[in-house]
């Protein structure tokens, strides 16, 4: 979990923290202004072929997708161990 958790926030950083923002666990990505809807959709798209997983529409949430330790749990739901 600690693996998926980094590989996700490594992710956010790279694809949208433009300045040095620090970037934890709990930063908020959505309410926090730092993902929007446009790359809430890509972040879905990687979050789905990195994990091999299709998360439903009605599941990927602003919400959902408002923290690192969110999108673990949702990514959770839909990983086959």
């Amino acid at each position: 979990m600690e693996e998926m958790k980094e590989i996700i926030k490594e992710y956010v950083i790279k694809e949208y923290v433009e300045d040095d923002t620090e970037i934890t666990y709990d930063t908020p990505l959505i309410s926090g202004g730092i993902v929007d809807s446009f790359s809430m959709v890509s972040l879905k798209r990687f979050l789905e072929n990195k994990y091999k997983i299709s998360i439903p529409d009605d599941k990927a949430t602003p919400e959902a997708f408002d923290s690192v330790n969110k999108i673990v749990v949702l990514v959770k739901e839909y990983v086959k161990e």
